[in-house]
């Protein structure tokens, strides 16, 4: 199965172009509904979270993160982004892998991972192919700001905080560039996408295969154990 990053900086279409992906049938691991579910209370990433960070950034005793908090505590403090990240990244990694052994096991060619901080993460090195979806920077912080109700110096340090999108395009397999139409941007990255999904026979030989090698080194084991009576 082909595993394709989708990236891109905030405010860049990003997610609309997942929507995309999903509507045209093609499946896509959201990493950051997959980090909400991790920090639900009673995860272990919950738990670690609440440990360094404290009760203060729950929405009640017990209760459920409140993100915005949490958000404004590591926002402009780099130590304590990256002690969040250690508290989650393992656990969210798990979960997507399992989701894409799920959708290799049903037989999908390909499997797109929705990751806002995909190279920021490492998490290119899970991808065959990545695509990031981007626009100027400017367009990015009007954006943010209409989306938002941002001042322009707070959409301007959000745009600042990731890595640039014109860095990210120089990593990438492919680059949409979304300033034109959204049914245009969208249009394009599902067509790259699809264009990369592997022939039908492909994903039935890559199925296959572990059956038969199983089926090989059951047979051996049954016929050294036959050798020997």
């Amino acid at each position: 199965m082909l595993i394709v990053g989708l990236t891109g900086g905030i405010a860049t279409g990003k997610s609309t172009a997942s929507r995309a992906l999903q509507a045209s049938g093609i499946p896509v691991i959201d990493a950051d509904v997959v980090a909400h579910q991790v920090m639900q209370p009673g995860e272990a990433s919950y738990n670690m979270v609440v440990k360094h960070f404290g009760a203060s950034i729950l929405q009640s005793p017990s209760g459920p993160i409140d993100r915005a908090k949490l958000g404004a505590v590591i926002f402009n403090d780099t130590e304590k982004r990256e002690l969040l990240n250690r508290c989650t990244h393992p656990f969210v990694r798990r979960r997507i892998l399992w989701q894409l052994f799920s959708y290799y096991a049903r037989g999908h060619g390909v499997c797109v991972l929705d990751v806002p901080l995909l190279y920021e993460a490492g998490m290119h090195r899970m991808c065959a192919r990545v695509v990031v979806v981007g626009c100027e920077r400017e367009v990015q912080v009007e954006r943010l700001m209409a989306r938002n109700g941002l001042s322009r110096e707070e959409a301007v340090a959000r745009v600042d905080a990731q890595m640039p999108v014109e860095e990210k395009a120089k990593r990438a397999d492919a680059v949409v560039w979304n300033e034109g139409s959204v049914e245009d941007m969208q249009e394009e990255v599902c067509r790259k996408v699809r264009a990369w999904r592997p022939a039908p026979w492909r994903v039935a030989g890559a199925l296959l295969a572990p059956v038969i090698g199983l089926g090989a080194l059951c047979a051996w084991a049954v016929a050294k154990v036959l050798g020997r009576m």
